[in-house]
């Protein structure tokens, strides 16, 4: 089995670090290589997503990505910044479905923003579409504005667009993964306002026959955003579209306390797939090996699960990192008083203690 490595910028390779360390605990044999992306990858070739990175992912069984994106980057022209690289993965290894499981650990209900009676036992799984919507629509540019109030006026534009192929193929991963959990699906969108989101409740409402054993219910995006503070519990597998994917599942990720804790997956209609943590590079924070690696590590678990076909070593991960919790063992952002605060390293070694012990 080979696993490309992609540690990426900021926060990334401490975080992949440990989760290889976490890897190579395991019996099992892995065939992992390295190679640069976001502004690692510009740095090397001139490139966030060098060619030779995108031919390593694109023969491996599966790929482990830190994370991209660092501010002395900002200043290059777009297709050049270090988060072009995860798009263009996603594009060419067509990942277009993203899974987000949303779960708060009984030890950290007080690391929440929430009152514990409200996230206590919080499990949302969040199926989003990756491959179309605003982010990869065609047409898009700068021009002068060629009509409306302001004609003449420098204008940006981007186009929302989805085809009922890329819906049904989103719709059935999460239809599939509702029927493996509670039966209950939450199709979210903006109905009443895009003719994309008619389309998408039309296709999902269509869908919806062909698994009638799970309840599927529909809900607009704003009305989400508020749901997801207000009764989180009421959810548990969520469908939604590239850009209302992107803010709602950030969303959801810091009810459980930190979103350092979330993992995730992008994969293809294969179960290939990338793995990554759902947080970002976090250059601030970058080399003060503060920095969290559970999401890196659960994302590992994730990846030996979904694409590698070890769900037993998936399920000694998550665990192990069960364990550390219920010992008190804490990084910063997830610190709370009378546990004990360790660094990145630290973190890595208490889940690798877990697993062989």
């Amino acid at each position: 089995m080979k696993i490309a490595i992609l540690p990426g910028d900021g926060i990334g390779p401490e975080i992949v670090t440990e989760a290889v360390k976490v890897l190579n605990t395991l019996d099992e044999h892995f065939e992992l290589e390295s190679a640069p992306i976001g502004g690692a990858g510009y740095e090397a070739s001139g490139h966030p997503l060098p060619d030779a990175t995108l031919e390593l992912a694109k023969h491996a069984d599966a790929i482990l990505f830190g994370a991209v994106g660092d501010w002395k980057y900002d200043s290059l022209e777009r297709m050049l910044r270090p988060e072009q690289a995860i798009l263009g993965l996603r594009k060419y290894l067509r990942l277009f479905a993203n899974l987000r499981p949303v779960v708060c650990y009984p030890e950290l209900t007080n690391a929440s923003s929430l009152k514990p009676e409200i996230i206590s036992g919080l499990d949302i799984l969040i199926v989003r579409e990756l491959n179309g919507d605003i982010y990869f629509g065609q047409p898009r540019g700068l021009r002068d504005a060629p009509d409306g109030l302001f004609y003449g006026s420098r204008e940006g534009f981007d186009t929302m667009r989805y085809t009922e192929r890329e819906v049904r193929r989103i719709g059935h991963v999460a239809f599939q993964a509702a029927r493996k959990r509670t039966q209950q699906l939450t199709s979210i969108d903006k109905a009443n306002v895009l003719e994309t989101s008619q389309l998408w409740r039309e296709v999902m409402i269509d869908l919806a026959c062909e698994y009638p054993d799970v309840k599927l219910s529909h809900m607009y995006v704003d009305n989400a955003a508020m749901q997801l503070v207000k009764a989180p519990k009421a959810f548990d597998v969520v469908v939604t579209g590239n850009m209302f994917g992107d803010i709602l599942s950030d969303q959801a990720a810091m009810l459980t306390g930190s979103i350092g804790m979330l993992p995730s997956a992008s994969i293809d209609e294969n179960n290939k797939g990338l793995y990554e943590p759902s947080h970002g590079s976090a250059p601030d924070i970058a080399g003060k090996s503060i920095a969290n690696p559970l999401a890196m590590i659960l994302s590992a678990a994730m990846m030996l699960r979904y694409s590698l076909g070890r769900p037993e070593q998936a399920n000694r991960i998550e665990d192990a990192v069960k364990r550390v919790l219920a010992q008190r063992y804490r990084t910063l952002d997830i610190m709370t008083p009378g546990c004990k605060q360790v660094s990145t390293c630290e973190m890595g070694n208490a889940v690798i203690a877990a697993l062989t012990h």
